[in-house]
């Protein structure tokens, strides 16, 4: 590792004897480590200078990936105890709907996925909001994959009652359901639109705080827009 880092800070390449000098590393010790990096990819050798290989590249942008998701995580996981409810990060990926993170803990807990949240989109607030956001196009090819199905008494009926509702939906509005997912549930979704990805942040509470939903969605919506810049940049995790 410590070689690693080494070639890692020679952005013009070092030889093995100027590495060798910088780690401490014997002489032998450092080219038999440098033909094990370049022969399993971490390192690549041009002209007698050692760079970092593609597999140096791939560990390093899983790195950053996941460093990206843990600031996602602290971040819902601050809103989750500032707002007092499951919060859920979820975006419109290659024709699905993805819940990327979800912050919920003991006393707040998230709704239980009982029903494949990619082919219920249509009933709770997370797959509305992100369908609200597509084009007809993209709307009508998701429901002719998942069709709108019966999940409660209180779900939309039929794919032409949903495009219709999505329809009449204001943009940038937080999308709100009540029992059509779960009974006992409500959830509101804010959306959250860059170039072409449709995102969203989510929030559910029980029935029966339901008056509690919108003032909560409200204060989502305002602490995302203090920290929108840093959320933007999790849009490609």
């Amino acid at each position: 590792m410590r070689l690693l880092e080494t070639v890692a800070a020679h952005e013009y390449g070092a030889p093995a004897k100027q590495l060798a000098r910088e780690t401490g590393l014997a002489l032998p010790t450092t080219y038999h480590l440098l033909r094990t990096l370049v022969h399993e990819g971490y390192l690549r050798r041009e002209k007698g200078l050692f760079f970092l290989g593609d597999a140096a590249e791939r560990l390093s942008s899983s790195g950053a990936q996941q460093k990206r998701r843990s600031t996602v995580a602290d971040t819902l996981a601050h809103w989750r105890d500032s707002i007092g409810a499951p919060v859920y990060y979820a975006m419109y990926r290659n024709g699905e709907i993805e819940v990327v993170c979800v912050s919920d803990s003991r006393e707040t807990p998230a709704v239980e996925e009982w029903a494949d949240f990619r082919e219920t989109g249509h009933a709770h607030a997370i797959g509305k909001c992100l369908l609200s956001q597509l084009d007809e196009d993209a709307r009508r090819d998701h429901l002719t994959r998942y069709p709108v199905q019966s999940i409660t008494p209180y779900t939309v009926r039929d794919n032409h009652a949903l495009l219709r509702r999505l329809d009449r939906m204001p943009r940038m509005e937080p999308v709100v359901e009540r029992q059509e997912y779960a009974l006992g549930t409500v959830c509101a979704a804010i959306p959250i639109t860059v170039g072409t990805t449709a995102a969203t942040m989510a929030i559910s509470l029980p029935a029966h705080q339901a008056d509690r939903l919108l003032p909560a969605a409200q204060r989502l919506q305002t602490e995302m827009g203090r920290h929108l810049g840093a959320l933007m940049l999790s849009i490609s995790i």
